[in-house]
């Protein structure tokens, strides 16, 4: 059932709450300006873009969304996905494409799909966002620098000709290198200042954002320094139009449907798939870090649905994709925000700041945003993590490794599709490994077992034989099966499969099954299977497999099925 939680939350409500919850949302709409900016300016569209997507998709989360604090709005793991988008298909692509996966999401809540974001793998999540972190700051070397390519000619890299700057990350890397001369002195100093007043502010200050307060700097000390000095730098008005007097516009733009015919909605699908899917990862992980620190438990399913609705609503006003984020969460949540009122005062400080200020802002230095994105790169790269992954096992390293250049050199969504497969190669290795099937008659006689007294002394009949399958019987292990029934020499009459630690079974097991029966009926052995889980049991009856083998000789208890040995033999 949809029920989002600002309604839960209106229960009780008092003013106490409200004032707890007024402050935060306020706190956090400032420190999301700077971010909605930079993201827009990272994703290679209109600042303004940032700053609608923060308003509208912001209220959207916090109104319909299945968490109490969740911040959402634009992000970093966007910018790689939108940069590419808006290169190939336009903002009418982008907008197509992010309602398209709002719809994804949607669907993805209602049919309770929640729960299976949680499995994607750690190390896959940590490998894509580094790969992002990376992939963000490698775009701010230009601005950061203030360097000018020459596209008045198309420049050829790596075989293809760009008239632009590029989206892949190697030809962006290349046109910086051959861009080199062009540095502008000033800009360097700019960004450099700004990044180290971001870091040192951030040791002594928590509460004010330090991206807040270097903008405002910057962008006086640019004007000041322009007029009396002539020292110029790229501000956004020149990035968004390429004239000094553009302003962003003081009022939200009026809703338009995007494309949707046939042509456009097959072309954009597998990258409607990849926002989606990023926009449910981001946005439960956001959520599951915000339990943690409140001792609150979201709504999974209902937070997808908030999601897609936030990812229909932002692209009809000019935004682009959004989801929940970690950074702004944490900040609304130490500051006091305790229910979705929070993020909604968030989303309407944001809104007052376009109407009133919002021209200012084409006044503040690309230098200065660059050393803000910059930052949030290097907080999102996730060094800490890394370290351990790279310290643990190979298997998680070599998924990391591989998901962080996949995503940098190709694609996000190639990362992720090769990720998991590669995490789901491992973990069947794994299993494979850990699974045994072992002749267990000495271990019966001798009391070795200490773990299952009772079984230890039971006295195995002549003629019987007993293997004990340690794990999953699956198709991954179904040879070391074959090779252990093969082993059953003739002189046995009765084989007793001893399953008290296979918790699963499936088609591959089934048909092991099968092949290991038939060859025990050409030398006259019967198959007697001892302590089976339920789920082993289900698939048996449905397969018709416990007919074959004969009800009679099925037992849950080991003492069961040598009873059962001991009638045979006679």
């Amino acid at each position: 059932m949809f029920k989002p939680q600002l309604i839960n939350s209106l229960k009780g409500y008092n003013s106490r709450t409200f004032v707890s919850d007024l402050i935060a949302g306020i706190i956090v709409g400032i420190v999301a300006l700077p971010l909605a900016i930079a993201f827009a300016i990272a994703s290679g569209v209109n600042p303004a873009a940032g700053l609608f997507t923060a308003i509208i998709a912001g209220f959207c989360i916090s109104a319909f969304g299945g968490s109490t604090v969740q911040i959402g709005g634009p992000t970093g793991a966007f910018a790689v996905i939108v940069y590419g988008v808006v290169a190939h298909f336009g903002l009418s692509g982008l907008a197509t494409a992010t309602v398209m996966a709002g719809i994804l999401l949607i669907l993805l809540g209602a049919f309770k799909m929640g729960g299976l974001v949680k499995f994607i793998p750690y190390t896959i999540v940590t490998g894509f966002t580094a790969g992002i972190a990376v992939t963000i700051a490698a775009g701010q070397i230009g601005d950061f620098f203030g360097l000018a390519p020459d596209f008045s000619e198309p420049m050829r890299i790596l075989g293809e000709e760009y008239s632009k700057m590029p989206g892949d990350f190697l030809p962006k890397i290349i046109v910086y290198i051959k861009s080199a001369s062009t540095i502008n002195v000033y800009s360097f100093i700019m960004a450099s200042v700004c990044l180290a007043f971001i870091f040192i502010w951030s040791k002594f200050i928590k509460k004010i954002p330090g991206s807040f307060i270097v903008l405002i700097l910057a962008t006086v000390a640019s004007i000041l320094l322009d007029k009396f000095c002539g020292l110029k730098t790229d501000t956004i008005g020149t990035f968004a139009d390429g004239r000094e007097h553009f302003l962003i516009p003081n009022t939200l733009p009026a809703p338009q449907l995007p494309d949707f015919s046939l042509k456009t909605i097959r072309m954009l699908f597998p990258t409607a798939v990849s926002i989606a899917v990023l926009a449910a990862i981001e946005s439960l992980l956001s959520a599951v870090v915000a339990d943690g620190m409140t001792g609150g438990k979201h709504d999974s399913n209902t937070e997808l649905i908030g999601q897609g609705i936030a990812n229909i609503a932002s692209p009809l006003f000019g935004g682009i994709p959004a989801t929940g984020a970690i950074a702004r969460t944490a900040t609304n949540i130490k500051n006091g925000g305790r229910t979705p009122v929070a993020g909604i005062i968030h989303a309407l400080t944001l809104l007052l700041i376009l109407l009133f200020f919002g021209k200012y802002a084409a006044y503040i230095p690309m230098a200065a945003l660059a050393a803000v994105l910059i930052n949030v790169a290097w907080n999102m790269a996730g060094f800490p993590a890394i370290r351990s992954l790279v310290h643990g096992q190979k298997s998680d390293t070599t998924v990391f490794a591989v998901t962080f250049f996949i995503t940098v050199f190709v694609d996000l969504t190639v990362a992720i599709e090769v990720g998991l497969g590669l995490a789901a190669f491992f973990f069947i290795k794994k299993m494979i490994d850990l699974s045994e099937v072992q002749n267990k008659r000495e271990a019966l006689i001798s009391g070795i077992h200490a773990a299952d007294m009772p079984e230890e002394h039971l006295d195995l009949p002549q003629g019987a034989m007993v293997y004990e399958i340690e794990g999953p019987l699956f198709f991954g292990t179904v040879r070391k099966f074959e090779v252990a029934v093969e082993k059953a020499g003739v002189d046995y009459k009765v084989l007793i499969l001893r399953m008290r630690s296979t918790i699963y079974l499936d088609a591959g097991g089934i048909r092991a099954l099968e092949q290991a029966k038939a060859a025990c009926d050409r030398k006259g052995i019967t198959i007697v299977i001892s302590g089976i889980h339920t789920q082993p049991y289900m698939l048996l009856e449905k397969t018709g497999m416990a007919d074959k083998l004969g009800r009679e000789n099925i037992h849950d208890h080991i003492s069961g099925a040598l009873e059962r040995a001991r009638e045979i033999l006679k």
